[in-house]
């Protein structure tokens, strides 16, 4: 059993969002720069606290307890993902 179905195609939409608001491309562009160099300098100024080589040194300690102990690591993240899993679980 087949049929047919009729297709309409409109040519005069335009395909780009470009050409169709100009201005809000620009203030968009405009925004994404502006938020661009904030990030940029908020993260320079991060490198440059105690609290990034805080942070570092817990890298470190991080890394040197997993090397120690692999298996108790192992159990933690994966008791980590399920913890998360259940939680976002439960919001849908």
């Amino acid at each position: 059993m087949e049929q047919e179905v009729q297709v309409t195609i409109h040519s005069n939409q335009p395909n780009n969002l470009e050409e169709e608001h100009p201005r809000e491309t620009l203030v968009r562009d405009h925004v994404k720069e502006i938020i661009s160099e904030t990030l940029s300098e908020a993260f320079a100024s991060f490198r440059k606290s105690e609290s990034y080589e805080q942070l570092l040194q817990n890298v470190e300690k991080t890394r040197g307890y997993i090397k120690k102990n692999p298996g108790h690591a192992l159990l933690y993240s994966l008791a980590a993902g399920a913890l998360v899993g259940l939680f976002l679980k439960r919001k849908r």
